[in-house]
């Protein structure tokens, strides 16, 4: 059996503003990369905050007035009281907090800030995550498709921590062109036991090891090349999710109070 092999390009691009032609940055970026442009069956992975910044999604604080609620949970965490409101306002829940930070359910995926980073955007504003992932994926992969005459997967991504583990790592926020888990139940283990539930998150995956070549700082390499996976790309959209209720973490949770899913931006 052949060990599969792939190769990851990190695409360095100019600073990408508010407005800007995403899919032609990276096209311009992956003809001078030693990728050589795209080639059908690539996945191209791009960070969200490329495709936020690109989608006009940043927020000036100065102009933000805080809610009582904002100045409330900004005196109890630590917080800029216009970036508490932001965040009110992007969530649909807030869950609780530590100081710095409030957790905040979001579109069904529990989300630090829900989401909203200070990093990569001019100094005084944050910035929001797109409105629309999968939307905006889909939009890129036409875009390049159109161009380059590849027909591509790809992906948008985020840096998310973990429970329990220290530091971040990649996960797919928005995909497109590419199936975003694969079922592995049916196959075989070593021991020739039936596989029952085992999906692999191949989007997450990708995320990972693109994250390895892009960077979090100054780099100015919001994205990269996956090449030689071999993973079917065609009518494939969206990044699969869970409902809250079968998810393991959420489900412990939600056994304690089953009120972190009212749509309440408040504290428990």
């Amino acid at each position: 059996m052949t060990t599969p092999s792939f190769s990851v390009y990190g695409l360095a691009t100019a600073l990408i503003c508010a407005g800007d032609d995403v899919a032609a940055h990276l096209i311009a970026a992956a003809g001078r990369s030693e990728c050589g442009g795209f080639l059908a069956g690539d996945v191209m992975v791009v960070a969200e905050s490329a495709v936020a910044t690109a989608e006009g999604r940043a927020v000036h604080l100065a102009g933000v007035e805080p809610s009582d609620e904002a100045l409330r949970l900004a005196e109890k965490y630590h917080m800029d009281p216009r970036l508490v409101e932001v965040v009110l306002r992007e969530s649909d829940r807030v869950v609780g907090g530590i100081p710095g930070f409030l957790l905040c359910m979001k579109n069904g995926t529990l989300l630090p800030n829900a989401g909203i980073d200070a990093s990569n955007t001019p100094h005084g504003s944050v910035l929001l995550l797109p409105a629309d992932p999968d939307t905006s994926a889909a939009r890129i992969r036409a875009m390049i498709r159109e161009r380059s005459g590849a027909d591509v997967g790809v992906i948008v991504i985020d840096s998310r921590t973990h429970a329990m583990r220290l530091g971040c790592s990649g996960v797919a926020i928005g995909c497109s062109g590419i199936p975003s888990v694969l079922d592995e139940c049916g196959k075989q283990d070593l021991f020739g036991r039936e596989l029952e539930v085992t999906k692999r998150a191949v989007a997450d995956c990708i995320a990972s090891a693109a994250e390895l070549v892009m960077g979090e700082a100054n780099e100015c390499v919001p994205a990269a090349v996956v090449r030689g996976l071999g993973l079917p790309v065609g009518d494939y959209a969206g990044v699969a999710t869970i409902d809250a209720s079968e998810c393991l973490f959420m489900g412990v949770a939600l056994h304690a109070d089953p009120s972190l899913l009212v749509d309440d931006k408040r504290e428990p």
